[in-house]
């Protein structure tokens, strides 16, 4: 759910990168140097390399999408200048301006159409490009705190996991907690979009006190193993494995160890708690409470709500929704799935065979398959430890009142007393503070995790740790 594809790589008519030509006007001055570019909420800056006499080249990235290094192929006809992404059946056509600092034309793709003007960069604007966004609230030392680089081993898997261990000062014991990152390949920090939220959670709560293990996912970093095949069931063996390791560590009290899980992280939070030797206290970061199907619709009908009020159109949206998920549930043979699924794909996926064949992939994956069939209401009946469930209310992924109503719910069914819940006001999927809720928003705001917001999980988790 946190990990969404590129905004720009979602495929567009081969005829448009047919039109590229071929030939150059050697008359032309060089490209060689930078240009950026906005496309929407995204900032583009292309990397090209026009010597004399070639061969020529370029690179493309998007920071906020932490996308660096697409492969570009450059070509120009007199003033006409034509940069081709071929990763994602896209393109730039464009005109030099008169004064040869800016490229004017239009970025093609998915059949569309979009204004884009690339200026030449100054050096020291190129620097600045290449820092990346800013982030004032990326953690910066000297520390007041032990931070170690650890290992250890999920037994039953075969695989050892690597991590970051960092201790408050002072002899302790203190409480602790493993953190979770949500869907897809993510480092330690929870890297995304420039972002590193789960190593500013880390050190905030480290000052308060509470030691924190975070780890890179099967496959990701220096950890082993890979997330091929994986589901929610397996990263709750991981964080078991964890929070067994993390109670024999010195300085650390083995009773007060507990798991604080972000988005399907949260999944894997929950599975681990209903099991024996689970944590003793549990935060679970815009996690599900919904069916997995129902929880996909929800969140398919709240993006679109972005883009408009129309009933009919949301009540459409809703629909087709619910039409994709069924193929996928009615039919556990990929094969037959497959063919269902072919028909409901957008008209631009339908038109470009690799990219209807990426979008059944993944809808038929065993982690998709896995997230469907979840059902937190039967999972949460078996935790009894003390949880804190946050949400943001501009939460477009995991809308927050119906999954904070489903898992207050669930706990109520295993008699669990000790049950807090908050919807955060103005915050998004990130916990960031945020305008809309847009996914298009993670990477251009500034904010990492909102004060707020860390201030509500440092507070339970204190009080809980004693």
């Amino acid at each position: 759910m946190k990990t969404l594809p590129l905004l720009l790589l979602v495929g567009v008519s081969r005829a448009a990168l047919a039109q590229a030509p071929t030939g150059a006007s050697s008359a032309a001055p060089s490209l060689s140097g930078d240009w950026s570019g906005t496309l929407g909420p995204l900032t583009l800056t292309a990397h090209l390399q026009d010597p004399p006499g070639g061969p020529r080249s370029g690179t493309l990235d998007i920071p906020a999408q932490n996308a660096k290094g697409l492969p570009l192929q450059l070509s120009t006809k007199a003033d006409s200048v034509y940069l081709a992404l071929s990763v994602a059946n896209a393109c730039f056509a464009g005109r030099r301006t008169p004064d040869g600092q800016a490229l004017v034309g239009e970025w093609q793709q998915a059949g569309r159409k979009l204004p884009l003007t690339l200026s030449r960069l100054s050096a020291a604007a190129a620097a600045a490009a290449a820092a990346g966004p800013a982030r004032p609230q990326a953690p910066r030392g000297p520390f007041p705190y032990q931070a170690q680089e650890i290992t250890f081993t999920n037994a039953s898997a075969g695989i050892k996991l690597a991590g970051t261990l960092t201790t408050p000062a002072g002899k302790g014991p203190f409480p602790a907690v493993v953190l979770l990152t949500g869907s897809g390949p993510e480092d330690r920090d929870e890297t995304l979009f420039g972002h590193k939220p789960f190593a500013v959670l880390a050190d905030y709560l480290t000052r308060r006190g509470v030691a924190v293990l975070r780890f890179d996912d099967r496959g990701v970093g220096q950890s082993g193993g890979t997330l091929a095949g994986t589901t929610s069931a397996d990263y709750a063996a991981d964080a078991r494995a964890a929070l067994a390791w993390l109670r024999t560590q010195p300085g650390i009290n083995p009773r007060r160890v507990g798991l604080v899980g972000h988005s399907e992280g949260g999944t894997a939070a929950i599975l681990a708690a209903g099991q024996p030797l689970g944590p003793a206290m549990l935060v679970l970061l815009a996690a599900p409470g919904l069916p997995g199907d129902e929880m996909i619709v929800q969140q398919v009908v709240a993006l679109s709500r972005l883009s408009t009020s129309n009933p009919t159109a949301l009540a459409l949206a809703e629909k087709k929704q619910r039409q994709v998920l069924a193929a996928v549930i009615e039919n556990p043979d990929d094969a037959q799935a497959s063919a269902k699924l072919l028909p409901l794909l957008s008209t631009a996926d339908q038109a470009n065979p690799a990219a209807a064949q990426r979008t059944i992939s993944t809808l038929t994956s065993p982690s998709y398959r896995a997230l469907l069939a979840d059902r937190p209401a039967k999972t949460l009946a078996q935790v009894h430890c003390p949880v804190l469930a946050l949400n943001g209310s501009k939460d477009v992924q995991v809308v927050a009142t119906p999954n904070l109503a489903a898992i207050r719910q669930g706990l109520q069914a295993a008699g669990n007393k000790d049950v807090t819940l908050k919807e955060l006001p103005g915050l998004n999927h990130l916990f960031q503070t945020a305008p809309t809720g847009s996914p298009a928003e993670y990477g251009t705001n500034t904010e990492t995790f909102a004060p707020a917001a860390l201030q509500t999980i440092g507070d339970w988790l204190v009080a809980h740790g004693k």
